[in-house]
């Protein structure tokens, strides 16, 4: 299994924003915090918004919050929505063109292991990766600077 950088762009979004203390943050701040591009983290924050995960506001002072509390976040359906394609193999879609496909056990084993790593995802929230090491994870993503002292 392999997670797209699309998708693992998507939960560092949302560590970032978890351990943000609710306040905003903008595209910039966390594309600087992750080292990525702010291109990228602006299509990202997009999708999220509009699954309901985000709640963006425009201008001088907007900005990118969470839109419900980490843990009524499932990671298992934050992938989902995320993952354009969760087929392993070709003979999950369709229009499969392999001539096995109608004996073949692949896919019946591959599905049954996706069916497993996304019974794994399910059992989180965003809550689950932040509760722990939480100022570790502020202070290398440079938000303890930005706390007010």
């Amino acid at each position: 299994m392999h997670i797209t950088l699309y998708t693992d762009y998507s939960l560092r979004v949302m560590i970032y924003l978890a351990l943000n203390s609710g306040e905003r943050a903008t595209i910039r701040d966390m594309a600087g915090a992750y080292d990525i591009s702010r291109n990228h983290l602006t299509k990202v924050v997009h999708q999220l918004q509009l699954g309901g995960y985000l709640e963006t506001v425009r201008g001088p002072s907007g900005g990118v919050v969470l839109a419900r509390a980490p843990d009524e976040i499932n990671i298992g359906a934050v992938v989902r929505a995320m993952e354009p394609d969760l087929n392993l193999v070709s003979c999950f879609k369709d229009e499969s063109q392999c001539v096995i496909t109608p004996h073949c056990r692949l896919r019946s084993m591959m599905g049954e292991a996706l069916q497993a790593f996304m019974a794994t995802l399910d059992q989180y929230t965003l809550a689950d990766i932040t509760e722990h090491h939480t100022r570790g994870l502020i202070r290398v993503l440079g938000l303890d600077a930005a706390a007010p002292s």
